[in-house]
């Protein structure tokens, strides 16, 4: 039973699908199943069971095959030409807002994207960080619905992606180039909402393969590279920042119950344009996700 389980996972993950429920729901802890792998390995000996032996091997080979970090890693060759530093958090229903403040006073961020933050979220941030980010784009919402990027830097308002949740965009002039900022933050794979989940993925994806500039993605996208929603993202030639200073396994969410078994769903992805020097979790007061923090370089192209 325990390795019918793990076999059912991992061929959807060997298959580059995400299937039904409950698959979705386990595949972003996909780490974690070599421990009812190794028991059923265990038992298998015990019993002699010769068959379960093989099988077991066969599942631990390819769980440690995928555990593998996921996705490009190659510097971009042009020369430096700015750099930016981004924080991506989900301050949960607004709740973390005060410690999100904390954080930006304390790191300085350039540009700042936040989840779930409602309409209190908004006015605290309008009001405490308005003098060092005066230029702001986001969509208004209750609940989880709410989102905001701040910056340092110009922004000139762009097409919001369509979602249950808002995903505001824009064109950031950093030093006098052009880059495209995209919050995501896509509805999470519930029981009920997987089709959803995977849709709204799939419209990332579609817009991120249409960019042709500098680009940076940021927020909670529900999903983690065990995901073929979240790898197919990355497909379309995105970077993830953590994977490239070899953070790609730290966990961002659940921060309040299991934050050392959690899986890692809060990412910065940044087009072949930027390298990453550093990436950092930040644990905030007030919710159930890591920030992140990383240090990015834009490069000229060619």
């Amino acid at each position: 039973m325990l390795l019918a389980a793990v076999s059912a996972v991992v061929g959807c993950r060997t298959a580059d699908v995400d299937g039904v429920t409950p698959v979705p729901q386990v595949l972003a802890f996909l780490p974690w199943l070599l421990a009812p792998t190794a028991l059923a390995l265990a038992l298998s000996l015990l019993a002699r069971w010769w068959t379960g032996l093989v099988w077991g091997v066969a599942v631990l080979g390819l769980l440690a095959w995928f555990i593998e970090p996921y996705g490009v890693t190659d510097d971009p060759g042009g020369r430096p030409v700015a750099g930016l530093r981004v924080l991506t958090a989900n301050v949960e229903f607004g709740r973390a807002t005060g410690s999100l403040l904390d954080a930006v006073r304390r790191d300085r961020p350039d540009l700042v994207f936040v989840t779930e933050c409602e309409e209190g979220c908004r006015t605290v941030l309008a009001r405490e960080a308005g003098a060092d980010y005066p230029y702001r784009q986001g969509v208004p919402g209750t609940s989880s619905a709410g989102s905001l990027i701040l910056s340092r830097h110009p922004l000139t308002p762009a097409a919001t992606l369509p979602g249950s949740m808002g995903m505001p965009g824009a064109v950031a002039d950093v030093d006098g180039h052009a880059v495209r900022l995209q919050l995501v933050h896509p509805e999470p794979p519930l029981p009920r909402q997987v089709s959803l989940w995977r849709r709204e993925l799939g419209r990332v994806r579609d817009f991120a393969a249409g960019q042709r500039g500098p680009l940076v993605l940021a927020g909670d996208f529900n999903a983690s590279q065990d995901h073929a929603a979240f790898r197919h993202i990355l497909d379309t030639g995105l970077r993830d920042a953590a994977r490239l200073v070899g953070k790609d396994r730290a966990p961002s969410w659940p921060a309040r119950t299991t934050p050392a078994f959690g899986a890692q769903i809060d990412h910065v992805l940044v087009s072949a344009d930027f390298s990453a020097r550093t990436a950092r979790f930040l644990t905030l007061t007030g919710t159930d996700h890591r920030a992140l923090l990383v240090d990015i370089t834009l490069h000229q192209r060619g």
